[in-house]
């Protein structure tokens, strides 16, 4: 991802402090009956970068009060399929929230985002005319009967996109037609009382620690043509053997992994290894036209012994994340999440990476990712709002000194 033009700045400043970002839209889903099943209301704003002829370009946008609740939104059948909130804004733009109960919890299994490069308006010059799609898991999970509250910000990170629902609301499997009054607040917002009665709950699955961060590289004929260091966890769901469905989430151990890997003109390729894993691969591609790399593929093959199957596969090569200029070096402190399939999605921590032209087996010069980018404008937006306000203090000190003295007149 490439820098942010300047014209765009000032929007990214105003979103990430919070000013910007659309007014609130209350959206009900209703069963037959005219009975609400889902509640949402929230704001939300879309960051992603798309191509043009001359380059990688930002575009940010917000959910508009004009946007609406589609036909296809459903409260879903019992025991076959879950509530599903379809938002349907701009020229051809949706955003969708599944839905799914698990016990005594429900959460937003999936968030979707479906965006139209033909629209020009907000994708000028896109080199590209089609729609295309993110989808990601998310953290939104809340007790039944109860709304799921978050004023700090959710965010969604997934590919080349970052989607943030600002002071949101949501509620599925609901016992009447309005929000409960009892609430689960989001991590951000700290814990915070109830005044439903307490629930008994699941104990949570034990997430891991951030994954270690490991450098690699592969070479060919014509020297190393791959250099990374990252750190890399896997989220897998899965059916167990007892019908249950489950997310597990697996780091992969650097110190037994095995390494290995392929150069080619159009293709570079990193394979990994280890007890758990019995393959995963990384596929970077090359666009020609436009001399850029990205990450084209993920695979993983893997043995889970607790599965229904036990045999797990997951494949995509139609990725298009971690995108640099042939010859620099992408980087992200912040982590990426990246969708493979709907079972399997790859978190990649403090990401560096370069491929295809690699000189001296270091890397070239650095293009940041869009959340690095944004949390470099945050001290640079406050700066600048105390330094016009010491401007202003100054001044007005100096014009206030000059009036009082003109008050005066020599005898």
């Amino acid at each position: 991802m490439t820098g942010v033009s300047h014209c765009a700045r000032p929007a990214y400043l105003l979103i990430e402090k919070g000013l910007v970002h659309g007014a609130s839209t209350v959206f009900v889903v209703k069963n037959s009956n005219g009975t609400a099943c889902v509640m949402a209301e929230f704001s939300a704003t879309f960051m992603l970068s798309y191509d043009t002829k001359s380059g990688s370009q930002n575009a940010t946008f917000v959910l508009p009060p004009n946007a609406e609740e589609l036909n296809s939104s459903s409260c879903g059948q019992e025991n076959t399929s879950d509530p599903r909130l379809v938002i349907a804004f701009g020229r051809g733009h949706s955003l969708t929230l599944s839905f799914v109960r698990n016990g005594t919890r429900y959460g937003v299994q999936r968030l979707s985002f479906a965006y139209n490069l033909s629209d020009t308006f907000t994708f000028p010059n896109s080199s590209s005319k089609e729609t295309k799609s993110v989808e990601s898991v998310t953290d939104i999970k809340a007790d039944i009967d109860t709304k799921y509250r978050c004023v700090s910000g959710t965010r969604v990170h997934v590919d080349n996109v970052l989607i943030t629902l600002h002071n949101a609301t949501i509620q599925a499997y609901l016992s009447s037609s309005n929000f409960s009054q009892g609430e689960t607040r989001c991590q951000q917002d700290g814990p915070s009382p109830t005044t439903a009665p307490p629930r008994p709950t699941p104990s949570p699955t034990p997430v891991p620690e951030s994954p270690a961060v490991e450098k690699y590289n592969v070479s060919g004929t014509n020297g190393t043509c791959l250099l990374a260091t990252m750190g890399l966890q896997l989220n897998l769901t899965y059916e167990k053997k007892d019908n249950t469905t489950v997310t597990r989430v697996l780091n992969i151990n650097p110190n037994k992994t095995s390494v290995s890997g392929s150069c080619s003109a159009r293709l570079v390729t990193l394979e990994l290894r280890s007890e758990d894993v019995a393959l995963l691969v990384f596929q970077f591609g090359m666009n020609a036209s436009s001399s850029r790399f990205f990450l084209q593929g993920i695979q993983l093959n893997m043995t889970l012994p607790d599965a229904r199957d036990p045999t797990f596969r997951a494949a995509n090569s139609s990725l298009r994340a971690l995108q640099a200029t042939v010859g620099n070096s992408y980087k992200c402190n912040a982590e990426e999440r990246v969708r493979v399939t709907q079972a399997l999605s790859v978190n990649i921590f403090r990401v560096w990476v370069q491929a295809f032209r690699v000189d001296g087996d270091e890397f070239g010069a650095v293009e940041e990712c869009l959340l690095d980018e944004n949390n470099m404008l945050i001290p640079i937006a406050v700066g600048g709002a105390l330094a016009g306000l010491v401007l202003i203090v100054l001044i007005a000190y100096l014009v206030g000194r000059k009036r009082s003295h003109a008050g005066y007149q020599t005898i």
